[in-house]
């Protein structure tokens, strides 16, 4: 929708006009909807963003947005943004015209292909493909019609552990139940903290109003962090605990359940498998053997059990510091497991399965992972070994599968909206692996501390320059709902859209110049697979789109489709009152499809559909917790985290999101800083295994003893980049410090929470008088 408007917000200036559009915003999976004021100028056309702020009306958030949605514009108009590709010749870049960068992929990635085979090239995919139009539906065209045999992604360093527990509960690795927290009376976070991050694999505006509602009508809300962050400055109680101990913890939850015959799990219990089995593996795990290590007393165990089992609506919600830990994958499950345990799975105000109004291109049919069968470590990596878990090796492996010869050797590498210099474990050693390649083709709109090392650079168009609906994050939703955002800006004449940069690379992996790929016909033909999903004619289907003017290509064809065959849809008139993108477009606010409602069984993909509780494959790593217990505690461990301004390594340059006061700075305990002699405000050196760095010191009891805390995203200090703000506000990598072999072991997540270091003053002495 947009309409001519003088709003409240002040007459356009002379000689211009102001236009405002509806907009869900793409930055997160909050999902809030934007009014995006846009004036013209008179004399030259020239269209700016003059304002956003939050939609009123939106269905969905209501009125609510965060400080990042209000940039969209800053990121559209950024002089550092590529709107042309650029390829590298040397250390300079030139701006190329389409044809040319196609051309040019094509010369560099023949020769390798010819050489290694398609073995030797391989892809890493970033967080924004989730939220992007054209990204999420075409990465699989790059993936699988390429034949590249696999692809590194964030997913290893985030929310794998809850693809495996899911995938082996379940039987689907994104059937990920989330907290039902509107109609929840207790809500137990860990690992979570929605106040900087808005919900995650939880999507819902307003996480921290939501909070405080329960909180209004009696409820409580307990968190779960080593940190005392933002989310925990809000609820009723923040109990602190060690790193990565979370599973220990709730395998002494469940001790209790049992053993204080709390076990209750309601309706689903009537599809569970494995409940004895539990007991048993829990038996020996009572609160007292368990307190030392988490630092959680062992009666706060014993209350948090009878809470959550006398709660008719509770809800136990883990997140990404209950994944990214050494033992992501026991905590995971044993969030799921508590939940179902107490009666909460699959009811209201407990733990639901989302309904999302249209069905995202990862839940297509994979055959060699159907059923929730744990037939993990097909292949391994080929330097470390590292079995693979889900198609995905750790993305610290990259680095050495790059820079080590030999059979197999990674030698032509896409990077698609990433930046895994900053982001992967162990980032400083894929910088330097990087310059090695024959070959790297990256799409992405800025010159990053990743990007820079590419051969040619295709930018993809603006958030505002393009159409929006998101698929993926709806599968996270706390209710279903549709929205459809239209462009605000129209793309140079002659631009491709993304979805078309990557048939074009898939067909050039196939030795096809990538300028003269059949772009039409490979898009005929994804749409006929996807539609056959469905079991429907795609063909028959593609011409009813063009004889009724319907769009008949890319990613509009692909989001009417899901939503005619998801749950709420048409299913091409079958159902009269059914959605189409026809019917979402007409509601440019949004339509609400409703609250969560039960799913059981059908939501199961296992075989038969059962819920497995106790999945060996997860349990044989218990034994391996066993031995955390006995590990000597002492030094300081390092978690992450992040500021409410801030999106991983990419909204740093955006002035009015790092202005103000330094955000990347070491958090420290008062106790611990008296000890080191660390100064607030002063450097301190920070080392690991791996790496050290430098950093100021922010003295602060918001972490517990022990614990010291960094930022993720930040070191934008590397040497040719386009990035001028976030130059200006660099900060240190993080990622020096991870590990990369430090890993959860049954998903081969990164442990980026609980690594040992070690903390040293770094002040600079005061001159001597004379000198």
């Amino acid at each position: 929708m947009s309409e001519d408007t003088t709003s409240s917000q002040g007459a356009p200036e002379d000689g211009a006009s102001r236009t405002v559009h509806l907009r869900t915003c793409p930055l997160c999976e909050a999902m809030c909807g934007l009014e995006v004021h846009v004036g013209t100028d008179a004399g030259t056309g020239e269209q700016r963003v003059e304002l956003i702020r939050a939609d009123r009306d939106d269905v969905w958030s209501k009125g609510y947005l965060c400080p990042k949605g209000t940039t969209l514009g800053h990121l559209h108009h950024d002089p550092d943004r590529l709107r042309a590709p650029v390829v590298r010749e040397g250390d300079e870049w030139r701006e190329v015209t389409w044809d040319e960068a196609f051309r040019r992929c094509s010369e560099l990635l023949a020769p390798v292909i010819a050489e290694h085979g398609i073995g030797a090239v391989t892809a890493y995919v970033g967080n924004p493909l989730a939220h992007a139009l054209s990204l999420s539906r075409y990465i699989g065209i790059l993936i699988g019609m390429s034949g590249i045999p696999m692809i590194y992604s964030p997913g290893t360093v985030d929310q794998w552990p809850k693809n495996v527990s899911s995938h082996l509960m379940y039987g689907g690795m994104w059937r990920i139940p989330v907290p039902d927290i509107r109609r929840t009376d207790l809500i137990v976070m860990m690992g979570a903290n929605p106040h900087a991050s808005q919900g995650s694999l939880m999507a819902c505006p307003d996480v921290m109003g939501e909070l405080a509602a329960i909180r209004d009508r009696g409820g409580r809300v307990v968190v779960v962090d080593p940190r005392r962050t933002g989310t925990a400055e809000r609820a009723d109680e923040w109990l602190p605990i060690v790193p990565g101990t979370d599973a220990a913890l709730l395998m002494a939850v469940v001790q209790v359940l049992f053993a204080e015959d709390l076990v209750a799990p309601g309706a689903a219990g009537e599809w569970i498998d494995g409940l004895d089995d539990v007991r048993a593996l829990a038996a020996d795990w009572t609160p007292e053997r368990v307190t030392a290590v988490t630092g959680v007393p062992a009666e706060r165990i014993r209350q948090l059990a009878r809470e959550l089992a006398g709660t008719e609506r509770a809800v136990l919600y883990g997140r990404i510091g209950t994944c990214n830990q050494e033992f992501g994958t026991l905590a995971s499950w044993l969030v799921d497991v508590v939940n179902i345990l107490t009666g909460h799975l699959d009811t209201v105000g407990g733990a639901m399965f989302p309904r999302a109004s249209a069905w995202p291109v990862t839940d297509l049919p994979m055959p060699e992972l159907e059923h929730g069968v744990p037939n993990f470590g097909r292949w391994r990596s080929r330097v470390r070994g590292a079995p693979e878990v889900l198609g995905h090796v750790p993305v610290s492996c990259l680095a050495e599968e790059i820079s080590t010869p030999g059979e197999g050797q990674i030698r032509a590498l896409f990077t698609v909206a990433g930046n895994p210099v900053l982001s992967a474990p162990e980032g400083d050693h894929l910088d330097a692996a990087l310059g090695g390649l024959d070959c790297m083709i990256s799409v992405d709109n800025w010159i990053n501390e990743t990007t820079r090392h590419a051969h040619v650079i295709l930018p993809g168009l603006s958030p505002l320059e393009q159409a929006h609906h998101d698929d993926l994050i709806w599968n996270f939703a706390v209710g279903s709902g549709a929205k459809f955002s239209e462009a605000i800006f129209p793309p140079a004449d002659g631009r491709p859209e993304e979805w078309e940069i990557l048939i074009r690379l898939a067909g050039a992996c196939l030795g096809q110049p990538a300028e003269e790929v059949d772009v039409t016909a490979i898009d005929d033909g994804f749409f006929d697979v996807m539609a056959s999903v469905h079991g429907l004619d795609g063909a028959e289907i593609r011409a009813g789109y063009e004889r009724d003017g319907l769009p008949n290509a890319g990613p509009e064809r692909l989001v009417d489709l899901t939503l005619r065959t998801g749950p709420f849809g048409d299913r091409y008139g079958e159902v009269p009152d059914g959605i189409t993108l026809e019917k979402v477009r007409a509601e440019p606010h949004g339509i609400d499809l409703g609250p969560m409602v039960p799913q059981l069984p059908e939501v199961l993909r296992t075989e038969p559909r059962r819920i497995v509780l106790a999945p060996p494959y997860i349990t044989d790593d218990l034994p391996r917790l066993a031995a955390r217990l006995e590990r000597p505690e002492g030094g300081l461990v390092l978690v992450s985290r992040r500021d409410l301004r801030s999106n991983n390594s990419w909204m740093h340059n955006v002035e009015v999101l790092v202005k103000g006061r330094p955000r990347c700075t070491l958090h420290v305990h008062p106790d611990d800083a008296a000890r080191l002699g660390l100064l607030d405000g002063e450097p301190a050196q920070v080392s690991s295994e791996t790496g050290s760095i430098e950093v100021p010191v922010e003295v602060t009891d918001a972490v517990m003893p022990g614990v010291v805390s960094l930022p993720h995203g930040w070191g934008h200090d590397r040497p040719g980049t386009r990035n001028a703000v976030a130059r200006a506000h660099a900060g240190v990598n993080s990622n020096v410090l991870s590990p990369g072999t430090f890993v959860d072991v049954p998903s081969g997540n990164a442990a980026v929470n609980g690594i040992p270091v070690e903390v040293v003053a770094a002040r600079v002495p005061e001159p001597v008088a004379g000198d």
